[in-house]
Order: structure tokens, then C-alpha cells, then sequence
């Protein structure tokens, strides 16, 4: 797409959404499976996540419209953490025991290849590349937990306007009505964690010269 005639396209890639309306914060499916101990550490949890709270995905995308250069950016947090440091957050928070720890062959039987891989393989990404060009920056991380990902229930101030249903920062920015981050993702992303993240394309119409 980045190199499609006619356009400017424009990748973003988002990690793990976490922030009013996704599935970590209370109620959500993800903090659920927490609490029930369904959301397991795989194979000692290694994978190295990157999370995105769904404001600072909300100015990344107005900021690569208004100014992004083409190519891909990644949308992530200043620092990604180990599946088995982030993951006993959450459930600390919501007052739930301790996520099960499993070996790897035991949890692709459980969750599938898919979970076993991003527990134990997936690496973090890095935001040089937007901080630089787009001098974006994302939102502190919530409360003392900063370098441990997301934690259920801890709000952040948002400096921009949320869909009041929380369904997703765009109805506001764009005039539309997304559909939530968690319906868009596949149910067995959403227990891996990864609510709504992955690439996000754009696009620009290049003006006739």
C-alpha cells in the first residue's frame, strides 16, 4: 500500500490496545479471562508485548493524516514487557490470583499455536521512527506499574474526546462510528491479549501536479 500509484499510503501499526472500551479494563472479555485464571503464562511467558492506549492511537492516526510521510509506523509505548511481568498486573488489580503458568506444549493444546507463539516469541516494537517524524509521544504509563503494561481499572487523563459508549476514539475524530476494538479482533487474539492492535492502514489521494 505504502507504494500503491495515486495514493500515499500510510501503515500503522498498533500494539495491544488498552484504555476506556477494550477488554482489559473491568468488565471487558480479557479482564474476565484474568480473573477466571483462563488467561495463561505459556512456556514461561518471554514474548515481549507492546501495548497502545486507544488515545494515543487516536492522535497518531489524526497526526499521520495531517502530516505522516508515507511508510509504516509503529504506535507503541516506550516500553514493551514480557507477557510474564505485564500479565500478573492486571490481575493484582482486580484483586484475582495469580495467572497459571503452563508449559508451552500444554498451553498450544489449551489456546492454539497462535497464543503459544505470543507468549513465548512475539518481540516489542519500537515508536523512534513516529516520535521523530510525527513528534508523537504516548501517554504515561498508568499508576507505579510504568514499565509492566497495562493495569486493569487505572485510568489515564485522555487529551482527546472519547466515544461516550466507549467504543473507540474516531466516532469523534472522523464524524463515524467504528465498531469496538475487542469486536474487530478474533476472539482468539483477544484472549492472546492482542485487543484491536495490528496493522491500520491509510491512505492520502496524491493531487494531480
Amino acid at each position: 500500500m505504502t507504494s500503491a500509484p495515486g495514493i500515499e499510503g500510510i501503515v500503522l501499526r498498533y500494539g495491544g490496545f488498552y484504555g476506556p472500551g477494550t477488554s482489559i479494563e473491568p468488565g471487558g472479555e480479557q479482564l474476565e479471562l484474568v480473573r477466571k485464571r483462563r488467561f495463561r503464562v505459556v512456556g514461561g511467558g518471554g514474548g515481549v508485548w507492546s501495548f497502545t492506549h486507544v488515545a494515543a492511537a487516536a492522535a497518531a492516526a489524526v497526526a499521520a493524516v495531517e502530516a505522516g510521510a508515507p511508510g509504516v509506523y509503529d504506535i507503541v509505548d516506550d516500553e514493551p514487557a514480557r507477557l510474564s511481568e505485564w500479565l500478573p498486573e492486571p490481575a493484582r488489580a482486580a484483586g484475582a490470583k495469580q495467572p497459571m503458568n503452563v508449559p508451552r506444549r500444554l498451553g498450544r493444546l489449551l489456546a492454539g499455536e497462535f497464543i503459544a507463539m505470543a507468549s513465548t516469541e512475539i518481540r516489542g516494537a519500537s515508536n523512534a521512527k513516529v516520535k521523530k517524524e510525527l513528534g508523537w509521544t504516548p501517554l504515561p504509563p498508568p499508576g507505579p506499574r510504568a514499565s509492566r503494561g497495562p493495569s486493569a481499572g487505572e485510568p489515564h487523563d485522555s487529551p482527546l474526546p472519547l466515544a461516550d459508549d466507549g467504543t473507540g476514539v474516531h466516532a469523534r475524530l472522523r464524524g463515524s462510528r467504528p465498531a469496538s476494538p475487542a469486536a474487530a479482533t478474533p476472539p482468539e487474539s483477544r484472549a492472546a491479549g492482542l485487543d484491536g492492535g495490528g496493522d491500520r492502514p491509510l491512505a492520502r489521494i496524491r493531487e494531480a501536479p
